[in-house]
């Protein structure tokens, strides 16, 4: 059964790249955790702050199984996350900068706040095939933006907490991240530094070499403020070698050889985020924590 995004959309080509695939997800939610209301809404709402990789690659396959599963897989993940979006509504607990004081509220239904989630989603969608893939041209970028309308849609967000199109968007972005409004909590600051890979905590028994590099693609894909925000170093080798990852990637998908390679290069990309799931199940088995600080935290 066809989905809801066409085999030639834009949305469905970017996402089946699975070096998109792979490493969107950490930026959007390392750079989202600069949003104050958007962060601490989430986390004070979750049922499974104890197991957060694993809520985190329970996002990971609902957003898949809406832009590349069938419309029935898509419905049932769609169902699913409005039952999930029902309780997540209040007050933020504490202070997030000048623009979110503490006991602003805030509400999965909050047609801003759906926008920026999908905001800091696109943008990572955009950055990720234009580093890892190719460079997209201004078309393919305003039929990336409508299809995540589109998906904002079905997710429940009026069209018009979208801007009206691309470049509205990129302005409205890029002037965020240059405001004053980004601001990281201690919990923020500790969740992104862990889920970007900055940071591996109690690391289970996965493929390390592999999510080495998959770390690499995703600090180094991070603005320098955002960096700096979670006061993460970057020296001249790491951006060597994220130069070299970035460009060896590009590489891989020219053709003829991202031709021969189509079965490692493209495709859907939930057994990587079960794989995640599976190893924060087993450092949990051992007795640790899996996110030091964060995970082991008494919620207020």
């Amino acid at each position: 059964m066809a989905g809801y995004f066409p085999p030639d959309s834009m949305a469905r080509k970017a996402l089946s790249q699975r070096a998109v695939g792979l490493t969107y997800g950490q930026r959007a939610l390392t750079i989202g955790a600069t949003h104050p209301r958007l962060f601490q809404g989430t986390a004070q709402s979750t049922t499974h702050r104890d197991r957060p990789f694993t809520r985190l690659s329970l996002t990971a396959r609902l957003f898949e199984a809406v832009f590349l599963g069938s419309r029935e897989e898509a419905d049932r993940a769609l169902a699913f996350t409005a039952k999930r979006h029902v309780p997540v509504h209040g007050r933020i607990e504490q202070a997030g900068g000048p623009r979110h004081p503490a006991g602003a509220s805030y509400d999965a239904h909050d047609p801003g706040l759906m926008w920026w989630t999908v905001a800091f989603t696109l943008d990572s969608v955009e950055h990720q095939y234009d580093e890892l893939v190719r460079r997209l041209t201004d078309h393919e970028r305003e039929r990336l933006f409508a299809d995540f309308v589109t998906w904002a849609e079905l997710f429940g967000m009026p069209r018009e907490a979208a801007p009206t199109d691309y470049a509205a968007y990129r302005s409205r972005f890029d002037a965020y991240l240059a405001s004053d409004e980004p601001y990281l909590t201690e919990e923020a600051r500790l969740v992104g530094r862990y889920v970007s890979g900055y940071v591996v905590p109690n690391s289970p028994p996965l493929p390390r070499p592999f999510f080495a590099g998959i770390h690499l693609l995703v600090v180094g894909s991070l603005p320098e403020r955002v960096r700096e925000l979670f006061e993460m170093k970057w020296t001249v080798a790491d951006r060597a070698a994220y130069a070299a990852a970035t460009r060896g990637s590009r590489l891989a998908h020219r053709r003829p050889v991202a031709t021969l390679g189509a079965p490692v290069l493209r495709g859907r990309s939930r057994e990587f985020y079960a794989v995640v799931a599976r190893g924060e199940r087993a450092v949990l088995r051992r007795g640790r924590p899996s996110m030091p600080g964060v995970s082991d935290r008494v919620p207020a």
